[in-house]
């Protein structure tokens, strides 16, 4: 049994992630605004959350919210704040995590479809999401200890009804489906890998 932060475990996908390894590991969970409070975004609060939940196993990330707008409306601060949320506070999440992983461990993020499919309104969130793979793809040649690193990226969640008209003929993924993805990241062997679902 291994010990999991889950951060962001108030959403759809982190609720059912959290669930789901709970089901064969201690789960820890944590948001902005439930359980083990903390902003990915503000490495100091990140860095009191790991001293609060001690040594782990494995952190996974199911957070990272980004702008959505047309093109000709994303400003300078759309994407600072893409940047900000979703890659800075999921690197936030490795690099204060690092010493609170145990040997071996692993760290999961989040990206999305959108880092290799476009949508209408989606710029920032494909810059964001290619960050985080590109970042991940990067980090698992240097992480010390034996530690991995991957990132899943999920289409359009089937459960998500209200977002499907902005993903027309996407293919649309169960939750479970992405929490599967999740586990095998967790409890597998595989390092420096984007699992697409």
């Amino acid at each position: 049994m291994k010990k999991v932060l889950v951060v962001g475990a108030t959403g759809l996908i982190g609720q059912t992630v959290a669930d789901t390894l709970a089901q064969e590991h201690e789960v820890v969970r944590s948001s902005r605004n439930d359980g083990e409070r903390a902003d990915m975004s503000d490495p100091a609060s990140v860095r009191a959350l790991f001293e609060r939940v001690g040594p782990v196993d494995a952190v996974v990330s199911c957070a990272g919210a980004v702008p959505f707008k047309p093109l000709t409306g994303l400003a300078a601060a759309d994407y600072e704040a893409a940047v900000q949320e979703k890659v800075l506070g999921q690197v936030n999440l490795v690099t204060e995590g690092l010493a609170h992983v145990r040997d071996g461990g692993s760290f999961t993020l989040i990206s999305g479809v959108l880092s290799r499919e476009p949508i209408a309104t989606g710029a920032a969130a494909s810059l964001a999401n290619g960050a985080v793979e590109s970042f991940v793809m990067a980090a698992a040649t240097e992480l010390p200890r034996g530690i991995r690193i991957n990132v899943v990226s999920p289409s359009v969640l089937a459960e998500a009804e209200a977002y499907h008209p902005f993903f027309p003929g996407y293919p649309q993924v169960p939750a479970a489906e992405v929490a599967r993805a999740y586990v095998r990241s967790v409890a597998g062997v595989e390092t420096g890998k984007t699992f697409y679902v």
